[in-house]
């Protein structure tokens, strides 16, 4: 006997993200300004919303662009937002811009990263900390967090490894919390494999967590920051963030000077 599935039904979907926000019917009602009353109407399929009330919900529960999309899908209606590839033309604006910046964080390294921390780009001063990594992790998609973990990638020489590793798992967890998106999930158990166990973030007696890499006879200190679009309207590119590095010390900065 073939067993049938059945297809999502958008009421229990926006309570399902109701749920994950923590956010009971009144709070919700309070954000939106939609009565308890339709809500739960809405969420046990009596009432059917319009596509305008699905996306004021989902705007109201953070609702990543992607899965706003699935939402409209389940009930009936068309997606409002694109997910297009990096080298479509409609985004050539928006690329070269990123790149740009790329560029301009010369001596020092910078990434252009998807939501799930594949690498889209670079700027050439990435090279230099790549060295003695694996090959097989080195090709794509690359992943930094895999890679920044990893025994085979930028692990062994990663000083403070156990602070760094616990630093990634809590922004890969953060971001997992919002998106509920099973690689997230997946790439956080992946870290805690690697290291054999959840890594514990500890207080850090610097101002700022800096990563502490070996580079052939160097000791690099670098922090790090990332920049996302907040007014994305592309699904694809609502992930998309530059992540920067800066030196800590003063030799890490004459090493990419020079």
């Amino acid at each position: 006997m073939t067993a049938v599935l059945e297809a999502p039904q958008v009421g229990p979907m926006l309570r399902r993200w109701r749920e994950r926000r923590r956010f009971s019917q009144q709070e919700l009602s309070n954000r939106t300004t939609v009565s308890t009353r339709h809500l739960s109407r809405v969420e046990t399929g009596r009432a059917h919303p319009t596509p305008e009330m699905i996306l004021h919900l989902a705007d109201s529960l953070d609702v990543p662009l992607r899965d706003r999309n699935r939402l409209l899908l389940a009930a009936g209606y068309a997606p409002r937002y694109d997910e297009r590839a990096w080298d479509d033309a409609s985004l050539a604006v928006v690329m070269d811009g990123l790149r740009g910046l790329l560029d301009a964080h010369l001596p020092y390294p910078a990434l252009l990263l998807d939501d799930h921390w594949d690498v889209v780009d670079a700027n050439e001063a990435v090279t230099a900390l790549l060295a003695g990594c694996s090959p097989a992790l080195l090709e794509p998609p690359l992943n930094v967090i895999r890679l920044s973990v990893h025994p085979d990638g930028l692990a062994s020489r990663i000083e403070n490894l156990d602070q760094w590793a616990a630093h990634l798992h809590h922004q890969v967890l953060h971001r997992a919390e919002r998106t509920h998106d099973s690689r997230h999930e997946a790439l956080a158990a992946e870290i805690t494999a690697l290291r054999g166990g959840v890594p514990r973030l500890e207080p850090t007696p610097g101002p700022v967590l800096t990563m502490r890499l070996r580079v052939g006879d160097r000791t690099l200190s670098m922090f790090s920051t990332a920049a996302q679009l907040t007014t994305a309207t592309d699904a694809a590119l609502e992930g998309l963030h530059v992540e920067t590095f800066l030196p800590a010390d003063e030799p890490t900065r004459a090493f990419f000077a020079s």
